[in-house]
């Protein structure tokens, strides 16, 4: 479909006021439920005191965000904080040695935060990798990457390792499995990059600047070795222009961000719903497909905001990180679909498009999907919700591949071919539609639970059949179509920058 498929401008406003009003209205239905029963049995573990003067409580059901933006919230601050003015002062008076400046810092914090066995524990794997990494064979670095990381996902050897590090801090078992499965990640990355390298080898104590960068110790994203090495060894610290200002504006998106979800947790109590399935059966079938959806964006807002907050600290130490998730609203195609950034492009770099190529062959497609989600499945931790939630987006992504091919056959590539552009982009966003809910419904039950996706999945296909199926995704359609408006818009403005670009060659 060619990017001048536009469509016409009254089309566009009636999709932008049906889509309005179902959410309003949805979303309106969620609220009300959350009113009537803020009481129930069922909520008072999650519902803790909030706005008194709205008379609201606060669904307290997510621990991450609890963690990061109430409880611990100054713990978390005062780390990021005390990064910024130790390596803004030290990097102004060495700027060729900031990386090994970082790495210090970011070990005496997690020194203090964890022990030294911790950091005994950490550096025992790193040197395990560096020393396989040596041998230049990809294979190996696999074995031995994904062996490290099992250690921390399965037992007995999680039990065994976690028994090495105590201690009374709250924070203690989250730091520990996130800052371990990040270490492995990024020592995996390393050493596949050191086989890239033709001459000689990296040293060990690059590989330590690497993983010990505080800011992306924990909590991640994870930015490959070969962009951390150029970025962070880089002397020229100028900065682009209007660079601090998109800093600040980023910044203050999250802020705001921040607010939003807190209004959200006061009036929307999507995340305590789902586990009173008893509550959820009473919902109309708007209200439970609004709840799915809601909870899809609220675990993107979370994911852009706690990424975003780290990546404006690496960003005022001139690194250009692993950019936030793309919109859950955003996505109609499972090959765009994801919620970490840095995993994500750390899995298309060395498995998925190294494996797969151009993605074009259906036998290759299969194994490099096969691959990328088996380790996915050992980052996320294996159990029976994780085989589930791997299976079924292994099979969407596959599943498109298979429907392009199909189409592509004749007659099928014939009557596209003497189409409009226009009716092209109407009759693929229905497809779109139908996998937009299949995205949802595949994602939504590693956020809640099996019952809970089954129950919006029968409801919306089988016992909400016609009316329920076909005017969600009427509304899903239409916002299929603002997405590919802004697209295409984004595309033509690409198209004209790239022209400017090669006129202004050609004139020097």
């Amino acid at each position: 479909m060619g990017i001048k498929a536009a469509l016409p401008k009254y089309e566009l406003y009636l999709y932008t006021l049906v889509l309005s009003v179902a959410v309003l209205w949805a979303a309106s239905w969620i609220v009300e439920a959350s009113t009537e029963n803020v009481n129930r049995k069922s909520f008072r573990e999650n519902m803790k005191p909030g706005w008194h003067y709205f008379g609201r409580k606060m669904d307290t059901a997510d621990f991450e965000w609890v963690m990061w933006f109430t409880k611990f919230r100054n713990y978390i601050l005062f780390a990021l904080s005390g990064h910024v003015i130790f390596a803004k002062i030290c990097s102004m008076l060495s700027p060729k040695h900031r990386s090994l400046i970082y790495m210090i810092y970011g070990l005496s914090a997690v020194f203090v935060s964890m022990g030294w066995t911790y950091i005994t524990l950490v550096l025992s794997h790193c040197v395990v990798l560096y020393t396989v990494s040596l041998v230049k064979r990809k294979w190996l670095c696999f074995v031995a990457g994904l062996t490290s990381l099992a250690t921390f996902k399965m037992e007995p050897m999680v039990s065994w390792q976690s028994g090495f590090v105590t201690g009374t801090f709250d924070l203690y078992d989250v730091l520990f499995y996130g800052g371990c499965g990040f270490s492995i990640m990024r020592c995996m990355s390393f050493a596949l990059e050191n086989c890239e390298r033709k001459d000689g080898n990296y040293s060990f104590l690059d590989l330590l600047k690497y993983n010990f960068y505080l800011p992306f110790f924990y909590f991640g994203p994870i930015m490959t070795f070969d962009r951390f090495h150029v970025q962070a060894n880089n002397p020229d610290l100028t900065r682009k222009q209007w660079e601090m200002w998109n800093i600040t504006v980023h910044a203050l998106v999250h802020l705001g961000a921040i607010v939003l979800v807190d209004v959200f947790f006061h009036f929307l109590y999507i995340l305590t719903i789902p586990s009173d399935m008893k509550l959820v059966r009473q919902l109309s079938d708007w209200s439970l497909a609004g709840l799915a959806y809601f909870n899809l964006v609220y675990d993107w807002v979370k994911s852009a905001v706690m990424f975003g907050v780290i990546n404006t600290v690496s960003r005022l130490d001139h690194l250009d990180p692993p950019q936030p998730p793309k919109c859950i609203t955003m996505l109609y195609v499972f090959a765009e679909t994801h919620f970490d950034r840095g995993i994500n492009d750390w899995l298309c770099k060395y498995v998925y498009d190294y494996l797969g190529k151009n993605h074009d062959g259906i036998f290759r497609e299969l194994l490099a999907t096969i691959c990328t989600f088996s380790i996915t499945t050992m980052w996320l931790g294996p159990c029976e919700i994780v085989y589930i939630w791997a299976f079924f987006n292994c099979f969407g992504l596959n599943f498109e591949l298979w429907v392009a091919k199909f189409f592509s056959l004749r007659p099928f590539s014939t009557i596209e071919g003497v189409m409009s552009e226009s009716m092209s982009r109407r009759i693929r966003g229905v497809f779109n539609a139908a996998n937009f809910w299949a995205i949802i419904l595949y994602n939504v039950l590693a956020l809640n639970s099996l019952e809970f996706a089954r129950l919006v999945a029968t409801r919306l296909t089988v016992r909400g059949f016609p009316l329920s199926t076909l005017s969600v995704l009427f509304v899903t359609y239409c916002g299929i179509q603002l997405i590919k408006e802004r697209e295409r818009k984004l595309a033509l403005k690409e198209e004209a920058a790239a022209a400017d670009e090669a006129g202004k060659e050609k004139v020097e």
